[in-house]
């Protein structure tokens, strides 16, 4: 596992296929403010829940010049079937081994009803537009945190 990053760190690079079927690279989104979200499993209860929250604050994200971007360890077939299910906007990158979510460290120990297991932690990453890292999320609750991502970027929004 890499050093835990920090803000104004460089983003680390990564390219995985998304939704649409394409590659898409960090180097594809240089230039943009990026919302790198990181969640364990599509059409789970809080994954959904997240996803909805940014779909549907997402116009205001966009109009701001945000990128939202997705990650799990979910096939591309998966992540059409839940971008369809809930009419998702934005892209989501099949990291089926891990490596990007290693990368920014949102991989590690997890606990849920009362199992301990390995795999994609429920992290946010906010990348600037020169590729560093501006706000990182290690504790999101999925139900508040569009809003938050809002606030923290200073766009207008209502609770």
């Amino acid at each position: 596992m890499s050093e835990p990053l920090n803000v104004g760190d460089p983003a680390p690079e990564f390219a995985a296929e998304q939704t649409s079927g394409e590659r898409l690279s960090l180097a594809d989104l240089r230039g943009k403010k990026v919302v790198l979200y990181f969640y364990p499993r599509d059409n789970t209860p809080g994954c959904t829940k997240e996803a909805c929250a940014l779909r549907d604050r997402y116009a205001r994200l966009q109009a701001a010049g945000v990128t939202v971007v997705g990650v799990s360890t979910d096939g591309v077939r998966s992540h059409q079937k839940f971008t369809e299910k809930f009419a998702l906007p934005f892209a989501l990158l099949a990291d089926t081994e891990g490596a990007i979510a290693q990368a920014y460290g949102a991989w590690g120990e997890k606990k849920f009803m009362g199992r301990t297991s390995i795999g994609i932690l429920r992290h946010t990453v906010v990348i600037d537009e020169a590729g560093r890292i501006a706000h990182i999320y290690r504790k999101v609750k999925p139900e508040e945190h569009a809003d938050q991502i809002l606030r923290d970027l200073g766009i207008a929004f209502e609770a």
